[in-house]
């Protein structure tokens, strides 16, 4: 009985990772191809701003909403019904380029759509699969869904050049089409058990979303793991946003440096994947998050040292193996430790830091690179990350022995 119950689960989530790889493959490459859609149509720095935007303030907007939707309503039927909007509204680009009607708008207008999609789509992801998988399988089940994204990251600019190369956009946006068509016929054949609801989900959109607020105040586990995330990238954002104009004023404006440093990178994270998988990380997950996050900021400081580019690409694909055992210990202690009934608020709030975090940093390190070399911002702001990290890391094992 034992062994078909496990191989039950090993059977649903295998169908759920296979669909969701499917449908993020098409995704991935969409997202590729309109960027370098309009970059090549307008050399326009605005209208990649406008694009950027586009493809990152719904997804903040709509969190708030879906965490409660995700708390209320099946998870299930939210992914499947996320994915067909946003292939729905793909499939329209599709057909008005091929007429020929191809306004840059309405291009930002579907951009828009699939990012509100991804916002509900991901924190639903997150909050499904405890679902299916049992607790003391979550740590490899989230590293091997790691490893399978930063394959596809990998591998997803150069199949979207190749396809530009010898078809058009129109023919990338049908694949996304059919890749989502694929993915929710392979979701909907997926059985998930109930979760409990929490007791008064369901009175209005506003009163959920305050009960979620009133959750994070009280919770104090959740409320100073959002506070470690956005430090900690804010932090960060210099390495995820600076390195490629460091790339091109240090070691040479070629293309393919550019290139390098981004498979570099990739190859790291989903090598980082299959670490976290296959070890599990320390018994304390917070332990593993806060000493990756201080081996991120040891590399940033490295990759400022950096002398020569091959150097500086060791260094950057290190830094990607450290990015799965940061964020993996971060989603299983979620599904772990907060109520079924309240993760779809939970990530999504764990969403909207993630996307502020990050561009507020930019804010702030942004202008300084074009006053310094951006070197020295990789050098002083990860050792920040190292100082901040370990300083935590100290107060916790402080308090655990108080206590």
């Amino acid at each position: 009985m034992k062994n078909n119950n496990q191989n039950q689960w090993k059977n649903k989530i295998i169908r759920f990772l296979t669909a969701q790889t499917v449908s993020l493959l098409g995704s991935s490459l969409v997202q590729y191809a309109i960027v370098w859609y309009i970059t090549l149509s307008t050399s326009s720095g605005a209208m990649l701003t406008i694009s950027t935007i586009c493809g990152f303030a719904p997804q903040i907007i709509i969190s708030l909403f879906a965490g409660v939707w995700i708390d209320r309503y099946s998870r299930k039927r939210l992914i499947m019904l996320s994915d067909g909007i946003i292939a729905a509204s793909t499939l329209i680009l599709a057909i008005l380029f091929l007429t020929g009607y191809k306004n840059l708008w309405v291009l930002f207008i579907v951009l828009a759509v699939r990012s509100a999609g991804t916002g509900i789509q991901t924190p639903a992801v997150n909050a499904l699969i405890p679902q299916i998988v049992p607790k003391e399988y979550l740590i490899k089940i989230i590293g091997i869904n790691s490893t399978i994204m930063s394959l596809i990251m990998f591998l997803s600019p150069a199949l979207s050049g190749t396809i530009l190369s010898v078809s058009s956009l129109e023919t990338v946006l049908f694949i996304d089409v059919i890749t989502a068509i694929i993915g929710i016929s392979i979701t909907f054949t997926i059985a998930v058990s109930n979760y409990s609801r929490a007791e008064g989900i369901g009175k209005s959109s506003l009163h959920d979303i305050k009960m979620g607020f009133v959750y994070l105040k009280e919770n104090s586990f959740v409320k100073r793991l959002l506070l470690f995330q956005i430090v900690v990238l804010f932090l960060i954002s210099p390495s995820a946003f600076l390195t490629p104009l460091m790339v091109s004023r240090t070691f040479g404006m070629e293309v393919w440096r550019l290139t390098l440093g981004e498979m570099t990178y990739s190859a790291g994270t989903a090598l980082g994947g299959i670490l976290i998988a296959a070890w599990g990380g320390f018994k304390n997950r917070m332990d593993t998050t806060i000493l990756a996050g201080a081996a991120y900021g040891l590399l940033m400081i490295a990759m400022g040292l950096s002398p020569v580019f091959p150097v500086y690409l060791v260094f950057n694909l290190l830094i990607g193996v450290t990015a799965p055992c940061y964020n993996s210990p971060i989603t299983v202690m979620i599904q772990e430790k907060v109520e079924p009934s309240m993760h779809g608020r939970v990530f999504s709030f764990v969403q909207i830091a993630t996307s502020c975090a990050l561009p507020i940093g930019m804010v702030l390190f942004g202008p300084i690179a074009d006053k310094v070399r951006i070197q020295s911002l990789l050098i002083v702001a990860g050792g920040l990350v190292a100082v901040f990290t370990v300083t935590v890391l100290l107060f916790n094992r402080r308090m655990s022995k108080d206590l």
